[in-house]
């Protein structure tokens, strides 16, 4: 058993310790993309292109990709 896992985000390989999640990856990658997410400026999904929480645990080939919006978030915005 192996003491890091490996998981890509935006294309970009990472390896991380066991027990680590998404927040963790992004950090590893781009720590100005962490404070994004956090303000919701940005957003992480799957490989599957489904939005998942930061602090989602991950497992060994994970692939994750961060979209940054391009406008800001409206609480009244039209649906």
């Amino acid at each position: 058993m192996s003491d890091a896992l490996r998981v890509f985000v935006n294309a970009t390989a990472v390896d991380l310790p066991v027990g680590a999640n998404v927040a963790d990856a992004v950090r590893a990658t781009d720590p100005s993309l962490v404070d994004k997410i956090a303000s919701g400026a940005a957003y992480v999904t799957d490989g599957r292109g489904i939005e998942i929480d930061p602090s989602t645990p991950l497992m060994s080939g994970a692939i994750l990709r961060v979209v940054v919006r391009a406008r800001a978030r409206s609480a009244d915005a039209d649906a």
